[in-house]
């Protein structure tokens, strides 16, 4: 895993050597993404640099160094990511007649760029990658993001250069950086806890969409255009249903999966895998130590906080399969003292507090390794939320009830705060009593007054108004509140897995697992999202996905094949820490300093009295508005970070 950083000069009149110097600044914020090497290359009669920080996974020598130009010396190439079929594509290469000088896939890329043409090549690709190729013969450069968002890649244009690059931070080293923050983006992430693609959180700098090349030349205007698109699987799915009986679509999912874990474990260095003892990274971990002579490596972090607690849950099912496994148990001082981190790890306003836990497994887990596969998007692929479980039900259920009823037992379910719910809960079997029960009910709560789009907005927003409280923002609307998409879908649970897809899972899921890993150098590889597997999924009907009101049903029958399903039948959890308590107690001066209203006001972003109302709500315990408060916080903390 690497950092890529550049731009082109879209009337070419700087030296070569400022051209090397703007560049290397850009590539120096990015050593953490590429601690074992680094280099630049520069075309000063086009205006062209490329910079690389590189994190040597395959090939280690120094015929693995970027940037790298191909054999005939047509294409240079500046690469993060990691190729899983490269020693196909190498075979197919050579018998083309393209020579190697080592076995990198990054030289498989360039070579295959030289050989076939960008698209051409991009989609033989297996793989998670994010790239600049520079043609010298066309005086083009194209940016490359991989088909599920996996590695990030920001461009834009600044004092007549196009520029990109892995991480914001690069693109603010260049001089004359004048960031000007886009208030729509703003609004958006007070509502989603992120900033959603195309977006970014200024203006004029946009997130490259997975799945596209932006190809730019000679006329100074870029054109994007996609190799692969989250409508064609589903697309195809429709065309070509899978027909296979229960046992044979377990063998089929189960052979794909060993294919795509089995590929991700070349490496030229030590490697493991996250274990949080669920069902996703169980699988992972469970076809790593049946293609394995050895133990697999595992990681997990536990809390002593019982309800955030997964550690014992992968101690047991690491245990059964046999793996070397190493745990920690993180303090709440710990998990705290990583807060003031998180600005600089993400960038741009970042607020899915399971932030904290991953960063904390990733810089446990690169202690030993430098490479980790993990389990992310099983959720969104075979319907593991507990939204897929409860919104066609909920929809139903809503449908046979008029709305002045629905708002008349909302007011009823909000009577009671939060922890009266958990206390009604805790008559529930403990095997099946959800977690932070209360905020739940409070969410329904929210949601019972609208249609399926409302309901499913509702339930990802944490704030569905916030465009109210961004000063100069103006309402839009997203993906999200298009009722025609809907339409599109017969299935309520296949309509909220393609929007899932679509954003919370590049946009959430995965920049917090790459910010997260790359910040302590941690390569994290993510077998689920090989795109054959996604392309699987959406052929499965729905039976396979849930049955018996249980999700992930297919992925369930392979994990079976593995490990008894006494070890990992229990309701799911997810990754976080008890940031509603925290915000009463130990970060409440914390708190207090970034929602101070008059400095907020003097800033003139976000409007300070419905925050302050949330926040005295929230310290009488009336009210459970912890993620709507850590949304504004990690705003305030990256503003004051980033000097806006």
């Amino acid at each position: 895993m690497c950092g890529i950083a550049g731009f082109i000069e879209l009337k070419p009149s700087s030296s070569a050597d400022r051209l090397r110097a703007d560049v290397g600044a850009m590539a120096g914020t990015l050593t953490h993404r590429g601690p074992d090497g680094d280099g630049v290359w520069v075309d000063a009669e086009s205006g062209v640099a490329l910079g690389h920080t590189r994190l040597a996974i395959i090939d280690l020598s120094p015929h693995g160094a970027q940037p790298m130009e191909s054999s005939c010396g047509r294409f240079v190439l500046s690469y993060n990511g990691e190729i899983y079929n490269a020693a196909e594509l190498r075979q197919e290469l050579e018998e083309l007649g393209r020579s190697f000088r080592g076995h990198s896939d990054t030289e498989v890329i360039v070579e295959g760029c030289a050989q076939l043409g960008v698209e051409a090549t991009v989609r033989r690709l297996i793989g998670m990658f994010a790239f600049a190729a520079w043609d010298r013969e066309t005086r083009t450069l194209s940016l490359v993001r991989d088909r599920l968002g996996i590695k990030p890649l920001y461009w834009g244009r600044q004092n007549g250069r196009l520029v990109f690059a892995s991480e914001l931070k690069a693109i603010a080293a260049l001089p004359g950086w004048r960031p000007e923050l886009d208030r729509q983006a703003l609004a958006a992430f007070m509502r989603l806890s992120y900033v959603p693609a195309p977006m970014s959180i200024y203006q004029n700098i946009q997130k490259l969409t997975p799945g596209t090349i932006l190809e730019l030349s000679g006329d100074g205007e870029p054109e994007i255009k996609a190799y692969w698109t989250l409508d064609e699987a589903v697309a195809a799915g429709e065309r070509e249903p899978l027909e296979l009986g229960d046992d044979e679509a377990a063998s089929a999912l189960n052979d794909l999966l060993s294919d795509a874990v089995g590929r991700r474990m070349v490496s030229d260095v030590p490697l493991g895998a996250f274990l949080s003892g669920g069902i996703d990274s169980s699988t992972v971990v469970a076809l790593m130590q049946a293609a394995s002579s050895k133990p697999v490596k595992s990681f997990s972090i536990g809390f002593n906080e019982d309800a955030y607690n997964e550690a014992v849950h992968a101690k047991a099912v690491a245990a059964h399969l046999g793996t070397d496994h190493t745990e920690l148990y993180v303090s709440a001082e710990q998990a705290r003292a990583v807060i003031p981190e998180l600005p600089m790890i993400y960038d741009e306003p970042f607020a899915d507090s399971s932030q904290i836990p991953t960063f904390l497994v990733s810089r446990m887990t690169r202690e030993h390794v430098a490479v980790a596969l993990s389990g992310d998007g099983g959720d969104e692929l075979f319907a593991g939320y507990n939204r897929y479980l409860q919104g066609a039900s909920i929809a139903r259920a809503m449908g046979l009830a008029p709305r002045a009823a629905r708002q008349a037992l909302a007011s009823a379910l909000v009577a009671l705060p939060p922890a009266t719910w958990d206390r009604f809960f805790e008559l529930v079997p403990a095997n099946r009593r959800p977690r932070l029960a209360g905020d739940k009910v409070h969410k329904l709560a929210g949601v019972l007054a609208e249609d399926d789009v409302g309901f499913y907005r509702e339930l990802i927003s944490q704030w569905d108004g916030a465009w109210k409280l961004v000063r100069g923002a103006t309402r839009s609307e997203e993906i999200l509140d298009d009722r025609l998409l809907r339409q599109r879908f017969g299935s309520h649970v296949e309509w909220m897995q393609y929007l899932d897809t679509l954003t919370y899972l590049p946009d959430d899921i995965l920049t917090k697992v790459d910010r997260a890993s790359m910040a302590v150098s941690l390569e994290a590889r993510v077998p689920m999202l090989d795109h054959r597997v996604v392309e699987f999924a959406w052929r499965l009907p729905n039976r396979m996905k849930i049955r018996n009101g249980e999700g992930k049903w297919l992925l369930r029958q392979v994990l079976g094949r593995y490990v008894p399903k006494r070890l990992v039948q229990r309701p799911k959890m997810g990754f976080g820490v008890p940031i509603d308590d925290w915000l009463r107690g130990p970060l409440k001066g914390w708190a207090e300093d970034l929602l101070d209203p008059v400095a907020m006001d003097r800033a003139d972003w976000l409007e300070s009295k419905p925050i302050q109302q949330k926040w005295r709500e929230h310290q009488s315990g009336r009210r459970n508005w912890q993620y709507f408060l850590w949304n504004v916080l990690m705003f305030e903390a990256w503003r004051r970070e980033a000097g806006l």
